[in-house]
């Protein structure tokens, strides 16, 4: 039996979600890591919003690719949800899965 016969295999995600996950994961740390202090130390809370509107847009690109792998890519529902709650983490969607 090889390994992608086993009822254990869950396929590897795709380039372009790893890109989301990666760019998804850069704007988050942007969000806590730059345009908070610059908001609240700076008083310019104009990078908030832009940097905080594109991190809504990857982030929810990001959750909108999961029930695409769920369900026609055969991954497992822990896999989903770890992928899920990875997102929430800083660096957390760095992880490869």
């Amino acid at each position: 039996m090889n390994n992608t016969t086993s009822p254990f295999y869950s396929p590897p995600a795709p380039s372009f979600f790893n890109k989301i996950a990666f760019a998804e994961g850069v704007s988050y740390i942007a969000l806590i890591g730059v345009a908070m202090p610059l908001k609240y130390l700076f008083e310019m809370p104009l990078a908030v919003t832009y940097v905080g509107w594109a991190h809504g847009v990857l982030f929810v690109s990001y959750c909108a690719c999961l029930p695409y792998f769920l369900f026609e890519s055969k991954w497992k529902f822990t896999r989903c949800l770890r992928a899920f709650v990875l997102a929430l983490l800083p660096f957390g969607t760095f992880r490869r899965l």
